[in-house]
């Protein structure tokens, strides 16, 4: 088994109830669906401790694609095959490559909303909500860089617009989870949206998946990233 529970490496177990549960780093209480199949239950702050350092990097980068710089966040130490720190690099990147390409933000500033907003946006919630945390961090960086409210006009359709394309997307490819896949394609469909809507062009390349052998659940050849495939 590769990684799955970050204290035992033991597979997880979804439940399909809410039950209280205790965080087995920081032994805060709160309820939530997921545990490992020896009891071990990590809340989304401290599964995304050592998010911070992402800042570092997107505030240093000067490359406009956003999959070099989601790959580089990735390959940061406290970023794991999966969790909830996903939902916080996939606008993270989106902002700094719009910026890098000709975007007006105060990036860091940005930066700082993207993790406000998505870190409220927990583990699992693709498979519970039917909105994966990737798809909806694409739609946070679509309003953060228009401004948007719950009262806005043009920015408020733009932000849910930009979150529908890349459920979508990810919905068409269908699960089981996989955070790497998901957030690929989600940064694909806001690459194509922003182009389209804003007219800044972010550079893109082709995706190619390194992180399959991490993952108890690739699901091979029908990944659209997959090596094999390429």
């Amino acid at each position: 088994m590769k990684e799955e529970c970050i204290i035992c490496k033991a597979p997880l177990k979804y439940l399909t109830e809410d039950r209280e549960l205790e965080c087995a780093i920081c032994h805060k209480k709160e309820l939530s669906k997921a545990h490992c199949v020896n009891g071990h239950y990590v809340c989304n702050e401290c599964h995304t401790k050592g998010i911070d350092s992402i800042f570092g990097v997107c505030l240093a980068e000067t490359s406009a694609n956003p999959i070099e710089i989601l790959n580089k966040m990735m390959s940061l130490p406290f970023c794991h095959m999966h969790g909830p720190e996903h939902h916080i690099m996939v606008g993270s990147a989106l902002l700094t490559a719009y910026k890098n390409a000709g975007g007006e933000i105060n990036l860091a500033k940005a930066l700082a909303e993207m993790k406000n907003r998505a870190q409220n946006v927990p583990g699992g919630a693709c498979g519970f909500w039917g909105a994966c945390g990737a798809g909806i961090s694409s739609g946070i960086f679509v309003s953060i860089i228009t401004g948007s409210t719950p009262l806005a006009l043009a920015p408020f359709g733009l932000s849910n617009q930009m979150t529908a394309k890349s459920l979508a997307s990810i919905g068409s490819v269908g699960g089981p989870r996989c955070c790497k896949r998901d957030s690929y394609l989600s940064i694909l469909a806001a690459m194509d949206f922003v182009k389209e809507n804003f007219g800044i062009e972010m550079e893109k390349t082709d995706v190619i998946c390194n992180f399959s052998t991490q993952n108890n659940q690739c699901i091979g050849t029908r990944c659209p990233f997959s090596k094999e495939k390429q």
